[in-house]
């Protein structure tokens, strides 16, 4: 089995307790911008869904919760144009946006997503990433608000991230080993 493989050659960058601590650390810098301000938590499906629970449960102001499903990859390691499967369902006009997803990897997903929300009207937008990658293909503006950790330049899964549509729910970060890419 391909999916059992790769976990088991995989290496482990952020233990459960290490990644819950620092979306204790995130939770706090997000509330201390958005408390009192009503926000809408807006996830990016798929992989956005594990950190965009992991950080409401956190937040202890009013907020709503949404989601859409924009996406380079579908299941694989590559990225190509970014695809629109969902919009969001609350209006956005107005609103304190805040967009969730798992990791910011080149940011072209991001981008489009942020322009979305702006161009829908949105009072503010912010975006928080449970994971920055670091490296230098980075779409040039494209930045995280909030981020809670930093890899350097790997495929990874685990906590909303996947390998090969598997181990998103993995309470860790894992590295693909090499040749399992």
């Amino acid at each position: 089995m391909q999916a059992a493989h790769r976990l088991r050659r995989a290496r482990c960058l952020y233990d459960a307790q290490a990644v819950q601590q620092a979306l204790d650390a995130q939770a706090e810098r997000i509330s201390a911008r958005l408390g009192g301000k009503d926000p809408l938590l807006l996830g990016i499906m798929t992989g956005g869904m594990w950190p965009l629970v992991e950080i409401s449960r956190r937040l202890a102001f009013p907020h709503q919760v949404d989601y859409l499903h924009a996406s380079r990859y579908l299941g694989q390691t590559k990225g190509g144009d970014v695809q629109w499967r969902v919009s969001p369902r609350l209006p956005l006009a107005g609103r304190h946006v805040l967009v969730i997803d798992d990791i910011l990897d080149e940011g072209h997903t991001l981008q489009a997503v942020l322009e979305v929300c702006r161009n829908a009207g949105a009072r503010s937008v912010l975006s928080a990433v449970l994971v920055l990658k670091q490296h230098a293909r980075r779409v040039p503006g494209v930045a995280a608000d909030f981020h809670a950790l930093e890899i350097e330049d790997l495929y990874v899964f685990g906590c909303g991230m996947d390998a090969g549509e598997y181990w998103r729910g993995l309470p860790a970060i894992y590295a693909l080993a090499d040749g399992d890419v």
